[in-house]
């Protein structure tokens, strides 16, 4: 199973469940032809409420060598529940967490379709992960912070069999940034700037 959608130009291409099936093989087209359009910078700016309480904008981000803007900009609010010493007025960090890597697999999931001429019915998946706070209280210097483990389920149908369903979760799981960078080791370096009063 190639890792790339066939890019041959004798198929003419219609756009398929959602996706401009013709841009998404026009850019990679153009990103083979300069790879340097392939580097990208995504920015989220996070300002401290009250208590465990924050807020994100995402906004502007840098790719295809130039500055560019989302169509409109997003608010995320994060905190934590009463029972972890929050106003729950938002879900907590790790469940974005979640959150994203389901919505970078089913985006692959909805792409890679589309680019293989597979007409998809539907796309869910449940998200789970198991955490041990007995780490990010500082209880235990034995227990990892972070998910000790996360399950994905997907339920899937469209006008392929059921390997070629199958198929397209796992190429989009081999193809998801969200999920690498859960399960390799990432480079985060934290900076700080001292504000005076």
């Amino acid at each position: 199973m190639s890792n790339t959608p066939d890019s041959s130009p004798t198929k003419i291409r219609q756009p398929l469940n959602g996706v401009d099936v013709p841009n998404l093989f026009a850019t990679l087209d153009a990103v083979r032809q300069t790879p340097e359009l392939a580097a990208f910078r995504f920015r989220a700016r996070n300002t401290w409420r009250a208590g465990t309480h924050s807020s994100t904008e995402i906004s502007g981000f840098h790719g295809a060598l130039h500055e560019m803007a989302h169509k409109n900009v997003t608010f995320l609010d994060s905190d934590h529940p009463a029972v972890l010493v929050g106003a729950d007025n938002a879900p907590t960090p790790v469940e974005y967490v979640l959150h994203a890597l389901a919505s970078c697999l089913t985006a692959g999931i909805g792409n890679i379709a589309s680019a293989r001429g597979i007409r998809l019915d539907r796309v869910s998946s449940t998200v789970e992960g198991d955490i041990d706070l007995l780490g990010l209280l500082g209880l235990s210097d034995d227990v990892r912070n972070g998910y000790r483990w996360i399950r994905v389920t997907f339920e899937i149908s469209g006008d392929a069999d059921d390997e070629t369903l199958r198929g397209l979760v796992e190429q989009s799981r081999r193809r998801s940034a969200v999920y690498d960078a859960l399960v390799n080791p990432t480079p985060v370096e934290v900076e700080v700037d001292v504000v005076t009063r």
